[in-house]
């Protein structure tokens, strides 16, 4: 299993534009929608072991924020020609037999997770009500295999003190995960582009 870390994007960063399919419901969901609103982005995919290690926990987790007035949307980017297993009708499968609550986006062109500078699944972008990034990294020190229970405690402390409007903790810790499955890897990638 091939471990890549995320690009911790510099904080202060603003919302990239997105206009992305959704892919449980077909609606397009774009970043217009969240004007003033807390958001969180998480890159994800279906197949990769580190996003299902996090599971159950990112939607236990979506349930919780979005009733406390966070919005977020999930992402996926992978290349579904070499990975068919994250091919949008599969994606609305996932979402439904994993509970999310949040909408779903695919990402086709990959334009929006360079946008981004993703790199990995799972991978977090926490942005303000001015649409300012406040948290990259981690969901917790968990990782598939490590008996580390998963608890989503960076996530949850950062979201918490940001919703309160106090300052977020330090420091951050970068996310870990299967690399994205890149048609054409972005100039900022620098991990391996390897199966996991």
């Amino acid at each position: 299993m091939v471990r890549t870390a995320s690009t911790m994007l510099p904080l202060g960063t603003g919302i990239p534009e997105f206009s992305l399919p959704n892919v449980v419901d077909g609606k397009t969901v774009s970043r217009r929608d969240f004007k003033g609103q807390p958001l969180l982005v998480m890159f994800i995919c279906n197949h990769c072991p580190f996003v299902k290690h996090l599971r159950s926990a990112l939607a236990e987790f979506g349930k919780e924020y979005t009733a406390k007035g966070l919005s977020i949307v999930a992402i996926s980017s992978n290349d579904i020609v070499a990975h068919p297993d994250d091919s949008p009708e599969l994606m609305q499968d996932e979402a439904k037999a994993a509970g999310y609550t949040f909408p779903y986006l695919y990402d086709e062109t990959q334009k929006v997770a360079k946008d981004f500078h993703a790199a990995c699944t799972p991978d977090f972008f926490l942005f303000d009500r001015q649409g300012k990034l406040v948290y990259r990294g981690q969901f917790d020190d968990s990782r598939p295999s490590t008996g580390v229970s998963v608890t989503g405690a960076d996530l949850r402390a950062t979201t918490d003190a940001m919703l309160a409007d106090r300052p977020v903790p330090e420091p951050q810790k970068p996310s870990i995960g299967c690399n994205i499955k890149w048609k054409e890897a972005p100039e900022y990638f620098t991990g391996e582009r390897a199966e996991g």
